[in-house]
């Protein structure tokens, strides 16, 4: 019986958060080839875009809001009442955008209602991240912590990949069909995917440790005051050790993508195979990243994976820049697909460690959230800004990376492992 119900937990997981991250990066793929067209419509197609692309960043920032909500929920009335609220929300959002009439019907209201729906997603993303988590981590038998806190973070990479597969499928079709509804097909076949998620997660008890908080009594009233009274500290560190997971990862999917194609000159099918062969890679190695910090914790792993990243971010840049196809996916691949994969692999897990269970939901969002809008959201931004900044040079770029990497190696100098402990232990 105990195996079936972990086995569930991890399932439901896995699914709930591929299937957030799949509605979340099918937007942002959407927006650069469709919605700057059909939905912020402008005479200079650039402004277009950059809407498109504010209204892509936009979410990120409504993310921490969606954390502070829902992990209100969570650490008050439980982890898995409240994944079935964010997974709904999310979903409902997304197969609405499918629906929605262009500009060309309804005018104005058509970017007011795609940027409510987007903001409806934010939200539903911000609280769904920690809760996903929760349900595999408090599961865990402490043994098997890393492996299971690694399971939910396949979620980001998997609905990754699921976003470029149903968009490259669609994109088969004419030009005129794809821009009249193929576009819309992923978002509302979606549906399919949440009704999944909401039927394994129905199925599941709430987590142990929330029930033993909820035995004992020590139900924060207001998780987010009780959390900044008593684990700032804590936030601090989870913000800051969000950095260099989140920043390199949207360099390395995202912003090359226009770099490689403006700046050297590769076609925009050999960048994107090469980020898509990178995440296959990511994930695969992620849940293995996952159980060897079972073996030897997961700040080793962190410490080694960020340090490997500063290591990294020059020779990136210079195998980008011998103009070969091979180099350009090698690049790709040790940087996303390896060097990113130990560190994504036991960030939630160690986030876990560092709260205690009445404030959990909250400190963990709280953290990931902030860290994503500060330093995620930008990424590209920021990149892009350093290049055009500095005559096109990476030196900036590579900085930049570097940068990030510092900022986390800080943030967790003080963090102990706590691999050989109970999750509720008292957490120091």
């Amino acid at each position: 019986m105990e195996h079936k119900v972990t086995k569930r937990v991890l399932i439901a997981s896995l699914v709930g958060s591929s299937i957030e991250w799949f509605d979340y990066f099918l937007y942002g793929t959407v927006a650069a080839l469709v919605f700057n067209e059909l939905f912020f419509h402008a005479d200079d197609p650039a402004v277009g875009l950059l809407l498109a692309y504010a209204s892509f960043a936009l979410a990120f920032f409504i993310r921490p809001i969606g954390g502070i909500v829902f992990s209100h929920i969570g650490d008050r009335i439980g982890r898995k009442k409240t994944l079935v609220l964010t997974l709904s929300l999310m979903g409902g959002a997304t197969v609405l955008m499918g629906l929605l009439p262009t500009y060309a019907s309804i005018g104005t209201m058509a970017p007011v209602l795609l940027i409510l729906l987007r903001l409806i997603q934010g939200l539903g993303l911000g609280g769904e991240w920690g809760g996903a988590l929760l349900l595999a981590v408090e599961y865990a038998p402490k043994e098997k912590r890393g492996f299971f806190g690694s399971i939910p973070q396949m979620g980001v990479t998997i609905g990754m990949l699921l976003g470029t597969l149903a968009l490259s499928l669609m994109s088969l079709l004419p030009e005129d069909a794809f821009m009249t509804w193929g576009w819309r097909v992923p978002f509302i076949l979606s549906a399919f995917l949440v009704f999944f998620g909401l039927w394994i997660r129905k199925g599941i008890d709430e987590t142990p440790s929330f029930k033993a908080a909820q035995e004992k009594g020590e139900i924060a009233k207001l998780p987010f005051v009780e959390t900044m009274r008593t684990h700032w500290k804590e936030v601090l560190i989870a913000i800051g050790g969000k950095v260099v997971e989140t920043a390199p990862f949207y360099i390395f999917s995202t912003f090359i993508v226009s770099y490689a194609t403006a700046n050297l000159g590769f076609s925009r099918t050999v960048t994107l195979n090469a980020v898509t062969i990178a995440t296959v890679v990511t994930t695969l190695l992620i849940p293995v990243m996952g159980r060897f910090s079972d073996k030897v914790g997961r700040k080793p792993l962190y410490v080694g994976g960020t340090v490997l990243m500063i290591l990294y971010a020059f020779p990136y840049f210079w195998l980008l820049h011998q103009n070969s196809k091979v180099l350009l996916i090698v690049a790709t691949i040790v940087g996303l697909g390896i060097i990113w994969a130990p560190i994504t692999a036991v960030l939630g897990t160690m986030f876990s460690e560092i709260f205690k269970s009445n404030v959990r939901y909250t400190g963990i969002s709280l953290g990931y959230q902030i860290g994503a809008a500060v330093a995620g959201g930008t990424a590209p931004l920021v990149a892009t800004a350093l290049l055009n900044a500095y005559n096109n040079s990476y030196v900036p770029v590579a900085l930049y990376i570097i940068f990030t990497s510092l900022i986390s190696l800080i943030a967790i100098a003080t963090v102990r492992d706590r691999k050989d402990e109970e999750l509720d232990e008292e957490a120091g």
